[in-house]
């Protein structure tokens, strides 16, 4: 059997690196200077915007500005969805084989580019070089790989109602696709979007965030350097308002978007216009329940990862801990000893915020807890010194009504209370407006299920917290949005079924 790839639509891989003519040079942490690419993605070339408008991002660690990038106008906009609706018309027909070779070699680069995409990115979120390296970068490498692995394996079923009647569906990619992706975790997030979106057969825009939109950026180089053929993907930087046109765009046909649910609705909205499908991962508030029979060491370190990771700025991170009241002065006491233990190293080492605006904006929500009477047991208070940084902050003894339980904090702020059974645990969990995850401490199978079953969350982990897989569903339910990332179920996001009918022999 002879076995035909159609080379031409996948480009011609390049012989050589792939480089931009609107680059700058940008010396790193680690002493390395690399060329950044600073114009907006479009046809696998790097053009600067309309009006020549710029933003600058910092390093959050310095407060230190890294390099400016162009600013995607409406016409920019315009520009990136043409060029995509365009690419469309061809990439449509590419067999599912070829979008999975195109995919597996974007992998192999940013596999190769493992050091530097994570220094990037580092530098630009104030992350830990190490973190980044071994866990985000990964993450798009292993995400990368798992939807090449899909993109030959769509397909439909067929339905025979009786003899005379025959139909099958067709699983069809929907086209352009605009992909929103927040500051929190700007590679990985964006390859949990476009990766399945690409295999399903779509074309892509990616807005990447203002405030870390530099790895997104390089990835436009992995992107060429692949082959992948001009217009399939597109890479924006720019603001909100950036955002709020592409939403809005009627050349787009579907969205993805993540991030707070207040912009979440404005996405929604300008949406609507258009009737375009949108998936939404919004925020969270998020709670832990530590049942009284749990492994309490192993709890406190769980919970203190859960929510202390990049400083808390985790839209699933488990910021509310809500604790048997048999153990509850334990678990209290445990913790905060766990925290200065965490933090007696260096009280840098959790990361910074992103800007000055978001640690304005915790400060705000600690001052908030304290004026409504919740006991500030451990932290409060600004680390000052170059970069923005918050100490852990814990608070016990709080209420459901008061601002830092219903709220989303975003920054590394805990709340903890007690509950005296397991309904109480249950009810109290499920009192907020969000609904994306909690996490379960306990020894027991039984109430491990029990509970896990009347969460109205999306996901439920039990002994453990943030242990996400790229094979499993990411998403929750509620404010915190709808529809799936990850697992086949990110790739139905891209999907649109058709019905076909056949008449094999129905007379009127």
């Amino acid at each position: 059997m002879i076995i035909r790839h159609r080379t031409l639509r996948l480009g011609i891989l390049p012989s050589s690196r792939y480089f931009s003519s609107f680059e700058s040079t940008v010396k790193l942490p680690t002493g390395v200077a690399y060329q950044q690419p600073t114009g907006l993605f479009v046809s696998n070339e790097f053009v600067a915007s309309t009006d020549g408008k710029q933003l600058t991002t910092y390093n959050p660690r310095s407060g230190k500005p890294i390099a400016n990038v162009f600013a995607a106008g409406s016409p920019d906009v315009d520009y990136a969805v043409q060029s995509a609706g365009s690419a469309f018309r061809s990439w449509r027909s590419t067999s599912g084989t070829d979008r999975g070779i195109l995919l597996y070699r974007l992998c192999r680069l940013i596999e190769e580019h493992k050091t530097l995409l994570g220094s990037i990115e580092a530098f630009d979120t104030g992350k830990s070089l190490h973190a980044v390296v071994t866990e985000d970068i990964q993450d798009c490498i292993n995400v990368t790989r798992y939807y090449a692995g899909w993109a030959d394996k769509i397909h439909g079923c067929s339905i025979q109602p009786f003899a005379e009647k025959f139909a099958y569906t067709l699983h069809e990619p929907f086209g352009v696709c605009a992909l929103i992706v927040p500051w929190n975790y700007p590679l990985m997030l964006a390859l949990w979007k476009l990766a399945p979106a690409i295999a399903a057969g779509n074309t892509v825009v990616l807005k990447a965030s203002e405030l870390t939109p530099l790895s997104s950026l390089y990835l436009g180089n992995l992107i060429a350097e692949a082959g992948f053929p001009p217009g399939v993907v597109n890479i924006l930087s720019g603001d909100g308002n950036t955002g709020a046109v592409l939403a809005s765009h009627p050349g787009i046909n579907k969205i993805s978007f993540t991030g707070s649910a207040t912009t979440g609705k404005k996405i929604m909205h300008a949406a609507a216009n258009n009737l375009i499908p949108v998936v939404l991962e919004l925020g969270g508030k998020s709670a832990a329940i530590i049942f009284e029979d749990a492994d309490l060491e192993q709890a406190v370190k769980w919970c203190y990862s859960g929510i202390m990771s990049n400083s808390g700025q985790i839209c699933s991170a488990t910021s509310r801990i809500l604790i048997q009241e048999s153990i509850y002065k334990k678990f209290v006491a445990m913790f905060k000893a766990y925290t200065v233990h965490k933090t007696s190293a260096g009280p840098l080492d959790h990361g910074p915020l992103i800007s000055d605006v978001q640690l304005e904006k915790v400060k705000h929500y600690v001052q908030s807890g304290i004026e409504d009477g919740a006991h500030l047991v451990y932290g409060g208070k600004e680390i000052i010194g170059p970069g923005y940084f918050m100490q852990p902050t814990i608070f016990a003894n709080v209420r459901d009504h008061m601002k830092i339980v219903q709220e989303e904090v975003f920054g590394p702020v805990v709340v903890m209370d007690k509950f005296a059974t397991q309904s109480d645990a249950i009810q109290r969990a499920n009192s907020s407006t969000y609904g994306l995850a909690s996490a379960i401490f306990t020894k027991s199978l039984t109430i491990a299920v029990d509970t896990s079953q009347k969460l109205d969350v999306g996901m439920v982990w039990v002994n453990s917290s943030q242990d996400s897989d790229f094979r499993v569903p990411f998403g929750g339910f509620k404010m915190s949005g709808f529809g799936q990332e990850l697992g086949e179920y990110a790739v139905k996001n891209y999907l649109r079924p058709k019905a076909v009918h056949l008449n094999l022999g129905i007379s009127l």
